[in-house]
């Protein structure tokens, strides 16, 4: 398989987990663009690029890179996705995909025209864990799912002195805790379980109705944190609490899957394991070779039992599926940029809940 090559355009915390993500799954980082050729090219210093960009336009255009890596605001994602495919990349687009559905359902639509190779970074798809969860349940093992609930919580915006650009909708979005967040529950849950969100109700709240900004408080007109109530396509009911003002949870997506002959609870802070429910005895499954299953988390787990796979790790066994597929078959479970669109989607139903006091369909 020939190296790929990466574009980096933002050169942020994420940009940097791409990068380490890109040099793990045999890539290499060319170049890395951001807000200005002046902090483009300490991004590339920091991010071990090989050069820096004077532009995103200019990295896009560029003939020695392969797949570009959009990691910057979330109202940038759209433009810059479009340009990409349009240039003949494969593009992989942080979440959002874009800060409406019908520009999400463009991305989707523009990817399946053109055959683009496209990628979503939904990585807690691929925790072991999850997978060996997600194995189990297809396998019939839970009997029929019937309740599925759980919450996505940190802490990092707890305080009314912190701010952040996701803050601001018009370059977050209209949803922050749950368009942040929430999605990503949505999108474990849906892909562990088979099921799909058909109708919800939900609430939004705040903790904070002003945050300090650079000179002075600004109004937050986004929230701090979101409750659902959810029905799927097979039946079952469910609920999440998504918030980023929850003390001392730094990352804990958490979820317990409830079937009738057996629950399964995965906690993103304690990754390495996978709790098992029964009636007459429940179980911690370590991951391991002889724990895990084929088919299931055992193909992902690459690191020897007792040597946690984190968030990284994730992060990488997405990379390598979503590197795997611009030189061959599409990897089973990849998100793609249909994946991103369903999350746009979804994240619309949540504000017009909130704003109806109702409960609302989820388009398919």
């Amino acid at each position: 398989m020939p190296t790929l090559r990466a574009g980096i355009i933002g050169g942020g915390f994420i940009g940097g987990v791409h990068a380490y993500a890109v040099r793990a799954s045999g890539g290499v980082v060319m170049q890395v663009a951001d807000h200005s050729p002046e902090a483009a090219a300490l991004a590339a210093t920091r991010l071990g690029a090989r050069s820096s960009a004077e532009s995103a336009e200019a990295l896009i255009a560029s003939d020695d890179i392969d797949v570009v890596h959009i990691c910057t605001p979330n109202d940038t994602h759209f433009d810059l996705a479009l340009a990409a495919m349009k240039a003949g990349k494969a593009v992989i687009c942080e979440k959002p995909l874009a800060t409406s559905s019908e520009d999400a359902a463009l991305l989707a639509e523009t990817a399946r025209s053109t055959g683009a190779v496209t990628a979503v970074p939904f990585i807690y798809r691929f925790y072991p864990s999850v997978l060996e969860a997600r194995h189990r349940i297809s396998s019939g093992q839970a009997g029929a799912l019937w309740m599925l609930h759980g919450s996505y919580l940190q802490d990092w915006l707890s305080s009314s002195q912190e701010t952040n650009w996701r803050v601001d909708p018009a370059k977050g979005g209209g949803s922050r805790a749950f368009g942040d967040i929430g999605v990503h529950w949505c999108d474990v849950m849906e892909f562990t379980t088979g099921h799909r969100i058909t109708r919800l109700v939900s609430r939004l709240s705040q903790a904070h109705p002003s945050r300090k900004g650079d000179e002075s408080d600004s109004v937050v007109s986004t929230e701090d944190g979101a409750v659902i109530l959810f029905e799927t396509d097979r039946g079952a009911t469910g609920s999440l609490v998504a918030s980023q003002v929850s003390l001392g949870r730094k990352n804990k997506l958490w979820f317990s899957l409830d079937g009738t002959d057996a629950a399964y609870v995965f906690d993103q802070e304690l990754p390495d394991s996978l709790w098992i429910g029964g009636r007459s005895s429940s179980q911690v499954i370590p991951r391991g070779p002889d724990t895990f299953s084929a088919g299931g988390g055992a193909d992902y787990s690459r690191l020897p039992a007792g040597h946690p796979h984190g968030y990284q790790d994730s992060f990488t066994a997405f990379m390598t599926d979503a590197y795997a597929a611009v030189s061959g078959p599409r990897p089973e479970g990849l998100p793609s940029f249909s994946d991103g669109h369903r999350a746009a989607v979804i994240t619309e139903a949540v504000l017009a809940s909130a704003m109806k006091d109702s409960w609302v369909e989820v388009p398919s």
